[in-house]
């Protein structure tokens, strides 16, 4: 069965862009911004097996997004609950179909490896930040298997030293749970496979996003703190709520996000 799941998923993949693609060249055209990327990605979530749920309070103002990050499936999740333009890895602008979709929603795209190009990716993420749209960030750099955190790499939150605008930080934990294991793309596994695997697993994928406390950079000394504050916020979140932790049996509740 697994070929029928995958085969499916792809053509409710196809079916949530085409639904989207066209409102979204038109409110393009008006030189408008577009609600559609959000929408695209909340409905390819949805088209893929994943069922989301909110827990915490999401900051009602602008925000500035830290999360960890397990998998591809992130970027659907993420994307569709909050609408924020993500800061991602300039290799994703070249791949086929994915890095023009990743343009469509303001994607700020960054070489990471390159320091001499950081002071020119700051300018272009303070520029960013300069809408109203909000940002996220994973600040580990690549994806983990979700049993823990990565170091957070702290550079380009100079940004916020100080902010082009006033904004709040909110760590946000992507819980998995029990399936974290399963779907979680790290090591040498190529994007192809981890994806072709995800398509065809069985069942439905719960996903939680756990937005935790927001705090004020300007209440940080300098980039290091906004990268260790966030990361000992989001490493007590994934420590409370592990699947074999007594205090799942303790979660605060969880809203369903609404359909789009």
């Amino acid at each position: 069965m697994a070929p029928l799941r995958r085969w499916t998923r792809i053509a409710a993949l196809i079916a949530s862009l085409l639904a989207c693609l066209l409102p979204h060249l038109f409110w393009r055209a008006l030189r408008r911004r577009s609600p559609w990327p959000r929408r695209f990605l909340a409905l390819a979530a949805r088209a893929v097996g994943v069922r989301v749920q909110i827990a915490g309070q999401p900051h009602g103002g602008d925000m500035f997004l830290l999360a960890n990050h397990v998998s591809w499936i992130d970027i659907l999740v993420m994307g569709g609950a909050t609408g924020a333009a993500f800061v991602a890895h300039d290799g994703i602008a070249r791949w086929p179909i994915v890095g023009w979709l990743a343009a469509q929603n303001n994607t700020l795209f960054v070489a990471r490896e390159r320091r001499g190009a950081l002071s020119g990716q700051i300018d272009a993420l303070r520029a960013a930040m300069l809408g109203h749209q909000p940002v996220a960030l994973f600040p580990e750099g690549t994806t983990s298997d979700g049993s823990g955190l990565l170091p957070f790499k702290p550079s380009l939150l100079a940004v916020l030293l100080p902010p082009p605008r006033a904004v709040l930080i909110q760590p946000v934990h992507i819980d998995y749970g029990v399936t974290t294991a399963a779907i979680a793309w790290h090591g040498d596994e190529p994007a192809g496979t981890n994806a072709w695997r995800v398509l065809g697993r069985k069942g439905r994928l719960d996903v939680m996003l756990r937005f935790l406390a927001p705090f004020d950079p300007a209440d940080c000394a300098d980039r290091k703190v906004i990268a260790a504050t966030a990361r000992d916020a989001i490493a007590a979140s994934i420590a409370q709520n592990a699947p074999d932790s007594a205090a799942t049996q303790h979660r605060p509740s969880a809203t369903p996000l609404p359909p789009v």
